[in-house]
C-alpha cells in the first residue's frame, strides 16, 4: 500500500512535463521542421497534379491544420483527411 502512494506523486510529474513537452514540440513542429517541410512539398506536388495554382498561403494553412490535427490524434490519415475537407472549403478548390 505505500508503496503506491509513492507512485502517484511520479505520475503526476509526469505527466505535467508530458503537457509542457508536447506543447514545446508543437510550437518547434510549426516552425521549420521536417514534417512541416514535407507537408509544404506534398501539398504542392498535390496542387501542381490537379492543375490548380499553387498558394504558399493556402499550403500554409493547410499544413499547419494537418500538424495540429496529427498531433491530437496522432493518425496522419484522419489528419491528411480532415484537412484536405476544411482546406477544400475555405479556400474554394
Amino acid at each position: 500500500m505505500g508503496s503506491n502512494t509513492k507512485k502517484y506523486p511520479f505520475l503526476v510529474m509526469f505527466s505535467l512535463l508530458w503537457v509542457f513537452l508536447n506543447s514545446v514540440s508543437l510550437a518547434e513542429t510549426k516552425n521549420n521542421s521536417v514534417m512541416n517541410l514535407f507537408c509544404i512539398e506534398n501539398f504542392k506536388d498535390e496542387m501542381l497534379k490537379a492543375n490548380l495554382k499553387y498558394d504558399v498561403e493556402i499550403a500554409k494553412n493547410a499544413c499547419d491544420c494537418y500538424l495540429d490535427e496529427f498531433l491530437k490524434t496522432t493518425s496522419h490519415q484522419k489528419a491528411i483527411n480532415k484537412c484536405k475537407l476544411e482546406t477544400k472549403k475555405k479556400f474554394n478548390l
